[in-house]
């Protein structure tokens, strides 16, 4: 165990939370805003994303497996059991923040003939965006604890030597997995809580 190996580890945990949230984010914000104009589909939907937070996130890399086109073990089932469990926060807080709009605002917006694009961009989605920047930053905190777990089908990261210290009953190799990831964990939580409030003053 080499600082240099700390170093590489740290680094492709965090490309494996970036690339999960900002893919997480991609898929929920058109979503978020189909929901915002279909309740029915709203609730089910929600409901489904929900159901998925709930199943213990080693048993979801292990459901991933057996599918062919995400290649079994590896980066990529990481990758996609990391979104889906990234995508419910901030799925959930961009379709809280859009409807949080006051009906007032959207009223007069429609009075001065802003279009439903035009709406959306100018007057929804700055105004919810607080809440949606909450639901991203929870996000990114509990997929860098989740994503400590890819290691264990071969996703690499930070995870790698939390299961080698287990696998030698080693407490140090376990510490230089854990503590990064926590450090990376709270300073991702203090950055991001830092934008937050300045956008909500």
């Amino acid at each position: 165990m080499r600082p240099a190996e700390i170093v590489r580890l740290s680094a492709e945990h965090l490309w494996l939370v970036a690339i999960a949230v900002l893919a997480a984010v991609v898929i929920a914000a058109p979503s978020a805003v189909i929901l915002t104009r279909r309740a029915r589909l709203r609730r089910w939907t929600l409901g489904v994303v929900n159901v998925i937070q709930t199943v213990p996130s080693l048993a979801v890399f292990g459901f991933l497996l057996p599918l062919p086109f995400l290649g079994g073990v590896g980066k990529p089932t990481a990758i996609v059991a990391l979104i889906l469990y990234a995508l419910l926060p901030i799925l959930r807080n961009m379709v809280v923040g859009i409807l949080g709009v006051d009906a007032g605002v959207r009223e007069s917006a429609v009075a001065m003939g802003m279009t439903g694009g035009q709406i959306l961009w100018g007057v929804e989605l700055p105004l919810a965006f607080p809440t949606i920047l909450a639901g991203i930053r929870i996000a990114t905190v509990t997929t860098i604890g989740t994503a400590t777990i890819a290691a264990a089908i071969g996703g690499g990261g930070l995870g790698t030597f939390v299961f080698r210290g287990i696998a030698m009953a080693d407490t140090k190799t376990i510490l230089a997995g854990a503590v990064p990831a926590a450090l990376m964990a709270i300073t991702a939580d203090e950055a991001l809580g830092w934008i937050e409030r300045r956008f909500s003053s």
